[in-house]
């Protein structure tokens, strides 16, 4: 989106001003929305907060900071009216209590009717270690490129009226590792800030009807997201989901990847994230299944983000990430449950561009028909020429997609 600098005329200007002061255009005044909780600490401190404050009901309020001033200008989405930095409680596959960190933007202007509709979206990959985090985003920060791309889209639906927001996952700044593309996870972080959102503005002000997105990692997350709404928060509405280029069959990309040489060394960073991540989950020993030169390399995820990573992993081919022969039955049974072929309530649309050659288009066929057997009711529109980014940025497909939004969400007033 561009905006148009040119200057108005003086009493174009002046009769703004007085419109406004008359009440005219309150629609578009900055209304001072009280934001519920307690007022976390400024710095990294709000991220880790003592122990004694971690349990509670998933999607509670641990605390909040609202975000003002230049240091989080690459925070804010540009038309909200408030954007506040959040700290949520939720737990793990396991249950097990844990805090999640993320942001909620609210429209300017007071909220309609029935309180603002929420669009929860779910980030795509940034990389693992704490920095990395989409709330902790700066210029020329180490994964400026991979959170902003998304902010001029996550902008058109805030300016629209819908209150947006956005989970940085468990671990993605917050204490303990990211589970990268365990959906059970990144699943309940996308789900538990809608409830989060509620109790930071109040009942009055934030609707409970909300809709799912995500892309790639988390158009993988929306998906399971949507299947762990009803579940997850009973006291919300889900109404729809929308995955741009979800990631899935990860264990079937394992297996292709053993096949790629160098000249697809710009997979080999993720590759390892993925098989590193399930093999956590699975509680194997990533050591003992990679070659000494891939696990040489590992100290890049904890060191940055992507740029980081991938140029790590970049001198090395995907296929000599795995040793020979290694044992890779538990992390397998961990990857083929990352595949996003869930049942979900209500319609999905997911979107994919035919040039893109991260997530496979042909993956994502396979994908839709893996939903239709779930009983998932799910349509696919694809864009020729689009690439796994472009499917997100290109003004038709987000047009295509706000016009979802409000036809299954319904309208922001």
């Amino acid at each position: 989106m561009f905006l148009n600098l040119a200057p108005r005329r003086p009493h174009a200007l002046a009769l703004a001003a007085l419109f406004v002061s008359l009440g005219l255009f309150a629609g578009q005044a900055h209304a001072d929305v009280e934001v519920q909780g307690k007022k976390g600490p400024a710095g990294l401190s709000f991220y880790n907060p003592p122990k004694k404050l971690i349990k509670g009901k998933p999607g509670s309020i641990v605390w909040q900071r609202e975000l003002k001033g230049p240091k989080s200008a690459s925070v804010r989405l540009p038309d909200a009216g408030k954007t506040v930095l959040v700290l949520y409680r939720s737990r793990d596959p396991q249950g097990k209590s844990g805090v999640i960190s993320g942001t909620v933007d609210i429209p300017k202007g007071n909220a309609p009717a029935g309180g603002w509709k929420m669009i929860s979206w779910a980030h795509g990959t940034t990389g693992v270690a704490d920095v990395c985090a989409p709330s902790r985003n700066r210029v020329g920060g180490p994964a400026y490129d991979y959170i902003q791309y998304a902010s001029p889209v996550n902008n058109e639906w805030v300016k629209a009226g819908y209150a947006v927001l956005r989970t940085d996952y468990a671990g993605l700044g917050t204490p303990g590792p990211h589970r990268y593309l365990i959906g059970n996870s990144e699943g309940r972080s996308v789900v538990d800030i809608a409830s989060a959102a509620r109790e930071l503005f109040g009942k009055t002000n934030m609707s409970d009807q909300f809709s799912i997105g995500g892309h790639s990692q988390g158009g993988q997350a929306a998906l399971f997201a949507g299947s762990m709404a009803a579940k997850g928060a009973p006291s919300l509405k889900l109404k729809s989901v929308f995955a741009y280029a979800p990631a899935s069959h990860l264990y079937e990309q394992r297996l292709a990847a053993a096949t790629l040489d160098q000249s697809f060394s710009g997979l080999s960073g993720m590759a390892y994230m993925i098989l590193d991540s399930a093999a956590r989950e699975s509680k194997t020993n990533i050591k003992a299944i990679v070659t000494p030169r891939a696990y040489g390399l590992r100290g890049s995820l904890n060191k940055g983000c992507m740029p980081v990573i991938n140029k790590s992993f970049g001198t090395i081919a995907p296929k000599e990430i795995l040793q020979p022969g290694a044992n890779t039955a538990k992390p397998d049974t961990a990857l083929k449950a990352m595949n996003p072929a869930v049942n979900i309530p209500g319609p999905v649309l997911v979107l994919q561009g035919s040039a893109d050659t991260t997530v496979f288009p042909f993956f994502t066929d396979q994908l839709m028909g893996e939903l239709e057997a779930k009983g998932t009711v799910a349509t696919l529109d694809q864009f020729p020429g689009l690439t796994h980014g472009g499917v997100v940025t290109d003004p038709a497909v987000q047009a295509v997609v706000l016009d979802y939004i409000r036809s299954t969400l319904g309208p922001a007033q």
